[in-house]
This record gives structure tokens, C-alpha cells and sequence, in this order.
């Protein structure tokens, strides 16, 4: 547990300082040092801003307050190109929009945004798109009164008379779930505090199942619940994950027939199923879990679909009866392959979609369920993402997927699994002078230090000369097997018509080259994470495309991890860097296992209660590894309710590096005191923090406009 420190001086040194041109700015506030000794496997680490782990204490507000003060000063000169930059992004959007209606149990559902409102609108109509229309939620009047407002788990009663959705108004993902009468309008008493936010619908109308979470935020427990019951006390405990490592989930089968029971950790799955006609009954272990072993599960007709890594690193497809789960009882259906990462499975009467992943783009492959004829859709674009979107029916040969590019924007499409015909619903307008055809996107691969070769997406506006004098940014995440597809943004237009180069490493740590590529950037394979994102921005320096004086680094989360220790590797190699809620106090946290998810981590970082792991966590955590050298002008962002990565961890890593750096490059630290891991609620606020950050990027290359 976090120690108390009875007494505590905040310093704040008030002066001047004169900032890249700018005029005389308030000197950057400096934290007072309070040694805390850290000692595990007889190695000492001396932490002088431990103290900062005291949430809602009076001192450590101040010091943020101070920093948001400091950062405010520093940023003052830039802020009419903020707004410019902020106008110029919301202009880009249509702000009168709505999403493409999916049809389910007699209804058409959509989400739409009113002009100047930051929140969406939930709606249906009653089996035509021209019925007239039902408004389900308007979170903007929900949300009026608070500075934060997130709506989640939005489901529909098998009946169509409820509608269940979860409420968090911290930031912290704790989510308070409501139940409201369609017929009446009226919310009722029954609600449900302290879960995931998400919940399942048994076929009675009646009875709910949904997950409670735990002191450390962790999904521990499933409980079943009546929407007649005002409160939760009498609700039923069905299902308790007792390893601090796993997290326990549950949902709705497609076909409507069973309640799913999961729980899982970064190396194990586990199942369990009930049907969602008899939801007082218990649920059946699909399969027991086993370390290392991984599944999961899709009901179709009498049997499950299973896609596991058992014997397949890459992950296979099986079927099994469903009165016979075992593994024992698993037959293959797709085998094994080397060279691709089978993602997961959409089906349908006829047919079964399979979502794969080869050469580090997404494919998807369609099979006839009678005939096993297959085929596979064709993008057309040399660097692009697709996937599988909502698919509720279950009779149609119709597939619901959407498309984008670096240059594309966000595409939806049905796709005729029997004729073949493709039908574009809808392509995000951008609003304005935009065409894709001025703007060019490449895939190269970077041959790393060991000999891999890493995939970078690449894309800028045509006429850019490779001459070594473009401004670029070069994003990166690599962690938990997340693979960071290409994409298109709207907002990232304001880089590349001021002349950027942006650019996605895909690095190890994801899985954009199968499974393999993940396990080669995890655990005590950690450094190819970090050397790979060297390597490929060297690679932008020799090729031309930038030079280090124009070359930004940007990650969040565990990418702000990568930006931290890729700051304390290469700092000569960037000229700036931003860092969101970057999670750079490694060995710390992991020890700590009061704080959310920490337990659950072990498997991605390892377990620092053995010596060989803290060691190596130590070896690369950018905190314990802050040194007296230069470093690149620095944006660090963080959210004080951040239930992912607790705001005092950017906190300290700042203060550190503003006692050590031998530089005086600009290094700025800016708290939203009202938002958490995923920054400020609603479209148009989140904006202003990517004006923000680029507002910070091009005050350092002397762009003014």
C-alpha cells in the first residue's frame, strides 16, 4: 500500500526563463524530494517523488495545478493557432451525421449527432427506415451538469420494451448501469452500481446477467439480477474468478440461445454457457482452463466453433457438439498456418466469415457453410484496414464490414456472400477541399538490428520530396498484441498539408506479423519494442524523408512507455516527443498490486517478485532509467482519474526528468483534472487536445499558421 508522508513541502520557484523565442515565461515548478526506499532482491531504488502517489491530497493538486499553469504559460504564444487549428479540425466534420441503421428483432438502429452537440443520440424505428423515429437516449441532455459523460453496453430487451446501458461520469470505468422503459420513457428504479458497464439479456425480458468489479478495478464477478428489483442486493452470485490474474466477462450468443460466461488472462481462456431460456440454471465448463491454453466460442446450430492455439501458435478453427465441449472432443475445421493469425469469425446460416491477418493486413475470408466454396474480398489498396462490423442476423447473406485507408476515409459496406455484389452505405464525409487523390500512402519494411523486417504505413500530401527537410511524426504502440492498423483521420490532414510526413510503425509488441511477432516483444523480449522503433525511425532519416530536427515521436499508454524508453535510448534522434498517458513507472507498478490491473499484467510484462524479471523491467522502465543527458522537447498528457495508468506515474517521470536533463529543451506536463485514460468526453472536446498537441509540434518547427 501507498505510505503515508506526514510532512510535505511543495516547492514552486517562480522566475523567468526565456523558451525557444518565446518571450519570458514562469519557471517550471519543481517538486520537492522526499527519498522513499525501494528494496526487492536486494537492490535498492531510491524514489524521490513517491510521495506523489497520495491521490486527492492537497499537495500533490497543487503541483499538478502548477504544471497546468507552467504548460498554460509556455503554450500561451501558440494559443490563436490552437483555435485555428482546433476550427480547422471540427470544420472537417459533418456535425449533422448518423451512422448506417443495422436491423435486429424488428427494429432499424442508429446513433446519430444534432449539429454543435458532443454526444450521440441513440434511436430506432419499427421495421422501415421510414417508420418514424424513436429516441432511446439523447446523452446530451443525460450529460448536462457534468464535465465528464460516457455511455456504454447500450442493449435492448429480447422484448424490445427495455433498453439496459451503463453510465460513467469519472473517468475511472465504473460504470453505473440503468434500465429504461421504451414504452413509457421513463427510467426505472432498478440500477446497478460498480460494473463493466455491459450486460445480457436471459430470453425472459426479465433477468439481466452482468460483471462487478473489484477494489482494483478488476471484473471478478458475474452476478444475475431482476429489473423488477429496484436495487442489487438480492442479485445472485453466479460466477466468481478468484486469480487475481484473470478477468471475468459474459455476453449473448448471436443465435440467442445461450448466456456465455468467460474468463480470461493474457495466456488462458476459460467458458462456461447457459440457456438464455432457463437463466436460474447453472452454467457448463466448455472446457477447463489450462496455462497457455486459449480459446473462444461461437454457437452455431448444434455445435460451437472454437478458435484456439492449442498445437497453433497462430491460432486454428475447430468445431465441437455442444453436448460434448471438451478439447478432447474438438475436430479442425481450418488448420494452422505459419504465415497467418486467424483473428476471429463472424456466422451466419449460410455462411462463416473469417477474420485472418497475413503480411500485416487484415483479410477477410467468406465460406459457403454447404459447399466449403471460398473466397476472399479484395481491397484494391496496397496499405489498408478492414474488419467485420455488426452482424447481428443471423439469416442473410449480407456482410456488414467496414474499410479505410491512410487516404480512405472510414467505409461501410454490405457484401453479397452470394452474388459477390458490394455496396458502399456510406464514406465519412469530409467536410471541405479534401480529395484522396492528393495525398499518397506506402508500405515499407524496415530491415531491425536483428534482421527482422518491421512493416511502417507511410503517408503525406503528393508533391512531398524525399530531401530530408519534411516535418514527420511517426506513431507507435506495441504491447498486449495490439496491432495498430493504418487508418484515416481527418484531423491528421492538418499535419500533412503543412507539409508532414505520418507515419505507423508496426512494431513488435502487436500482432501484425501472427503471434510471433507479439511473443517477440513481450516479457523478457520487451527491447525489440523499443530498438524496433529506433530502427524504423533511423530508417525515415536515411531515406530522406526527415532529418532529427523535424522528427516527432508520439504513443499513448503502453506507447507512452515506448516514447520513455525510446527517450532514454536515442533522445539525439527527435527533435520532439508526446507522450499520453504514458506508463513509464514499470518495476513500481508491478510490484503494487493494489493498483488496477497490475495482476493481470504479469503475463504481458512479467512478475517483478521474480528476480530475473525485475531485473529486466528495471533495464528498460523509463522512470529508473532517467539519466543526466539531453532530451528531445517533450509533451507528456495524462488524466487525473486514469483508472489504466495512474496520473502520478507521468507525475513523477517528469519531475525526475526535470531535476536530471542536461537540456533546456521545452518538457511540459498537462493534467485534465476531469477525464481519465481516454482523455475528455464528447466529439468536439477531444479535439482541442489534438490542436493541442500539434499546436506544441509546429511552435517547435516555427510554424505559426
Amino acid at each position: 500500500m501507498i505510505s503515508k508522508v506526514n510532512t510535505l513541502i511543495l516547492t514552486v520557484m517562480i522566475g523567468t526563463q526565456l523558451l525557444v523565442g518565446c518571450k519570458s515565461q514562469q519557471t517550471p515548478p519543481v517538486a520537492t524530494k522526499v527519498p522513499h526506499e525501494l528494496v526487492m532482491h536486494n537492490d535498492t531504488r531510491i524514489d524521490p517523488y513517491y510521495w506523489m502517489n497520495q491521490r486527492d491530497s492537497e499537495e500533490v493538486i497543487e503541483y499538478l495545478n502548477q504544471e497546468n499553469a507552467y504548460t498554460e504559460a509556455v503554450m500561451k504564444g501558440t494559443e490563436k493557432l490552437q483555435e485555428a487549428l482546433f476550427q480547422e479540425i471540427k470544420g472537417r466534420i459533418k456535425e449533422q451525421d448518423e451512422s448506417v441503421p443495422y436491423f435486429e428483432n424488428g427494429y432499424y438502429y442508429y446513433s446519430r449527432y444534432d449539429e454543435g452537440k458532443e454526444y450521440p443520440i441513440y434511436c430506432r424505428k419499427k421495421e422501415s427506415q421510414d417508420a418514424p423515429e424513436e429516441v432511446m437516449l439523447d446523452v446530451n441532455q443525460m450529460a448536462e451538469g457534468y464535465a465528464y459523460y460516457s455511455v456504454v453496453g447500450v442493449n435492448v430487451s429480447p422484448n424490445n420494451k427495455i433498453v439496459a446501458f451503463g453510465v460513467d461520469t469519472v473517468s475511472r470505468r465504473q460504470y453505473t448501469i440503468y434500465f429504461k422503459d421504451l414504452e413509457t420513457g421513463e427510467l426505472l428504479n432498478s440500477k446497478i452500481p460498480n460494473t463493466t458497464g455491459g450486460i445480457a439479456w436471459a430470453n425472459d425480458n426479465t433477468t439481466v446477467f452482468y460483471t462487478i468489479i473489484d477494489e482494483a478495478l478488476r471484473p471478478h464477478q458475474i452476478y444475475r439480477h431482476s429489473v423488477s428489483d429496484e436495487g442489487s442486493e438480492n442479485d445472485a452470485l453466479v460466477y466468481e474468478e478468484n486469480d487475481e490474474t484473470f478477468r471475468a466477462f459474459v455476453y449473448k450468443s448471436k443465435s440467442k440461445e445461450y448466456i456465455m460466461f468467460g474468463s480470461g488472462s493474457t495466456l488462458s481462456t476459460e467458458f462456461s454457457y447457459l440457456s438464455a431460456n432457463n437463466p436460474l440454471g447453472k452454467p457448463k465448463v466448455i472446457q477447463p482452463r489450462e496455462k497457455g491454453l486459449e480459446y473462444s466460442v461461437t454457437h452455431y446450430g448444434n455445435k460451437f466453433y472454437v478458435i484456439t492455439n492449442l498445437d497453433a501458435k497462430n491460432f486454428r478453427l475447430m468445431e465441437t457438439p455442444v453436448t460434448r465441449t471438451e478439447k478432447k472432443n474438438w475436430k479442425e475445421v481450418i488448420p494452422h498456418r505459419t504465415d497467418v493469425l486467424l483473428s476471429g469469425i463472424e456466422v451466419f446460416k449460410n455462411f462463416l466469415v473469417i477474420d485472418e491477418r497475413k503480411d500485416g493486413l487484415k483479410q477477410l475470408r467468406i465460406i459457403d457453410q454447404q459447399t466449403r466454396k471460398e473466397h476472399y474480398l479484395n481491397f484494391g489498396e496496397e496499405v489498408y484496414s478492414a474488419w467485420i462490423s455488426i452482424n447481428p442476423e443471423y439469416d442473410t447473406p449480407l456482410l456488414r464490414y467496414a474499410y479505410t485507408s491512410m487516404t480512405t476515409p472510414f467505409s461501410t459496406y454490405d457484401y453479397n456472400m452470394a452474388t459477390g455484389e458490394k455496396i458502399l452505405l456510406k464514406q465519412t464525409e469530409v467536410v471541405g477541399d479534401f480529395s484522396p487523390e492528393n495525398y499518397e500512402t506506402k508500405r515499407h519494411w524496415v530491415e531491425a538490428r536483428d534482421g527482422k523486417k518491421i512493416p511502417i504505413s507511410v503517408v503525406y500530401r503528393k508533391g512531398v520530396q524525399q530531401d530530408g527537410q519534411n516535418p514527420a511524426l511517426i506513431y507507435g504502440y506495441g504491447s498486449y498484441g495490439a496491432s495498430m492498423d493504418p487508418y484515416f483521420s481527418s484531423a491528421r490532414l492538418s499535419l500533412l498539408d503543412r507539409g508532414f510526413v505520418y507515419v505507423i510503425a508496426h512494431i513488435r509488441g502487436g500482432e501484425e506479423l501472427g503471434r510471433e511477432w507479439y511473443e517477440d516483444g513481450k516479457l523478457l523480449k520487451k527491447m525489440n519494442t523499443f530498438t524496433d522503433f529506433i530502427d524504423c525511425s533511423q530508417f525515415l532519416v536515411d531515406s530522406k524523408y526527415t532529418n532529427p530536427d523535424k522528427l516527432f515521436a508520439m504513443g499513448g499508454s503502453a506507447g507512452g512507455l515506448l516514447m520513455g524508453a525510446v527517450a532514454n535510448l536515442r533522445p539525439d534522434l527527435y527533435k520532439g516527443m508526446i507522450a499520453q498517458v504514458p506508463f513509464v513507472d514499470v518495476v513500481t507498478t508491478m510490484l503494487d498490486t493494489s493498483i488496477p490491473l497490475t495482476t493481470g499484467e504479469y503475463d504481458e510484462w512479467g512478475n517483478p517478485n521474480d528476480e530475473e524479471y525485475y531485473h529486466y523491467m528495471k533495464s528498460y522502465s523509463p522512470y529508473d532509467q532517467v539519466t543526466a543527458q539531453d532530451y528531445p522537447n517533450m509533451l507528456v498528457t495524462t488524466g487525473y482519474h486514469d483508472s489504466q495508468v495512474q496520473y502520478f506515474e507521468p507525475a513523477k517521470w517528469v519531475a525526475k526528468l526535470r531535476d536530471t536533463k542536461t537540456d533546456d529543451n521545452i518538457l511540459l506536463f498537462k493534467t485534465d483534472m476531469d477525464a481519465g485514460h481516454g482523455g475528455a468526453s464528447g466529439r468536439f472536446k477531444s479535439l482541442r487536445d489534438v490542436a493541442f498537441e500539434y499546436a506544441f509540434m509546429l511552435y517547435l518547427l516555427g510554424i505559426n499558421s
